[in-house]
């Protein structure tokens, strides 16, 4: 099995916090579009199983794209590879792109998961993101899809947001479950050097929160959508029962993917590759790629690292039968000062951290890694 992801990387503005390859330059989208048929053309062959299980356009802001561009494109997927077992298809998109013509539209298409990047539900906090929309376009965003059919939405939170307080949070995480959708994504902010934020935090314009103050939010988000029945399956993800996101779920699990357009990544066995063209490079013909070889200590290390952050944990006989005993053993003595904190539990042939913990769970996955 294989997924597919097209990357749309144009926006109308740039979010202050965003580190994604993405330009301003919209009108090369059609040409884009164009490109993005031929690479999938040239490289069909990159993945060696060709039996989909999901195809996702991400970006940059995919709801730029007319729903019958969209179409088009899922519709040469088909003819390619076999996606009688695809069973989700999502666009990421932006509140105020879905007008309801727009909606209208996109229902008709095989389009049946929208993920909306709404980010908080707190004007003011849009506002210091840059982001075009408001917290009412966000919710009216939703009741359009509802209207429309849509039965699977999925929406992005952020919060480590520094300087509005755990109120403002409270009051989006209320709005969120409010909404009662299928999916929510809640990230930390985090400041990336080749962003606004970056500019800001070396100037000293900005503040990041502490640790413990972000470990306050991080539970603070935690509860309050547990509390709400969502499964806190995986360190940023949220789902109701039955609606986990199965696109992102594959590559947590190390299923090949095949990732087109430009700065989109692709993993096949042993081989990574991305698209290193920029966007008027892609759009006029010339895809160029850098790749690497994955060795095991890097195939042992990934599983580790996508393993901790996911609510299922390490399966230490997968790790004694793909990597050998003496790796198992390795990981069972570097993981005991955790699971003595409480950090780690180990159960039977399982190592997993508690949901509630995931905060440190980078800490934890590198003292494992080999």
């Amino acid at each position: 099995m294989a997924t597919l992801y097209l990357h749309i990387p144009f926006c109308k503005r740039i979010c202050s916090y965003c580190d994604f390859y993405k330009v301003g330059a919209t009108a090369l989208l059609p040409a884009t579009v164009k490109a993005l048929h031929r690479e999938m053309e040239q490289r069909r062959d990159y993945i060696e199983d060709k039996r989909l299980t999901s195809i996702y356009f991400g970006g940059g802001t995919p709801s730029l794209l007319h729903p019958s561009d969209i179409e088009r494109l899922i519709d040469h997927a088909r003819s390619i590879f076999d996606c009688s077992a695809v069973d989700e298809i999502t666009i990421e998109a932006n509140p105020d792109d879905l007008t309801e013509e727009y909606v209208e539209a996109l229902a008709k298409t095989s389009v049946n998961r929208v993920s909306l990047g709404i980010q908080s539900f707190d004007d003011e906090i849009l506002r210091f993101m840059n982001r075009r929309h408001t917290a009412e376009e966000a919710k009216e965003a939703v009741r359009r899809l509802r209207k429309a059919g849509i039965r699977n939405i999925s929406i992005d939170l952020i919060f480590g947001v520094a300087g509005f307080g755990r109120d403002r949070l409270l009051h989006s995480l209320e709005e969120a479950v409010a909404l009662d959708v299928e999916h929510i994504s809640a990230y930390h902010l985090t400041i990336e050097e080749r962003t606004k934020l970056g500019l800001m935090l070396r100037k000293g314009e900005y503040q990041p929160l502490t640790d413990e103050e972000s470990e306050e939010e991080y539970l603070i988000v935690h509860r309050a959508l547990t509390d709400a029945g969502y499964e806190h399956y995986e360190v940023s993800n949220y789902a109701r029962k039955g609606y986990r996101a199965k696109h992102n779920s594959a590559y947590w699990t190390g299923v090949e993917y095949l990732g087109l357009g430009p700065g989109a990544h692709s993993f096949s066995r042993d081989n990574r590759t991305w698209c290193v063209s920029t966007a008027k490079e892609y759009s006029d013909g010339a895809m160029l790629y850098e790749d690497e070889q994955l060795t095991a200590i890097d195939h042992l290390n990934e599983y580790v690292m996508i393993s901790l952050r996911r609510v299922e944990g390490i399966d230490l006989k997968f790790i004694a039968d793909k990597f050998g005993l003496a790796e198992r053993r390795r990981i069972i003595e570097s993981a005991q000062p955790w699971v003595d904190c409480g950090a780690l539990v180990e159960e039977g042939e399982n190592l997993r951290i508690p949901a509630e913990k995931f905060l440190v769970s980078d800490a934890v996955i590198e003292s494992l890694f080999a």
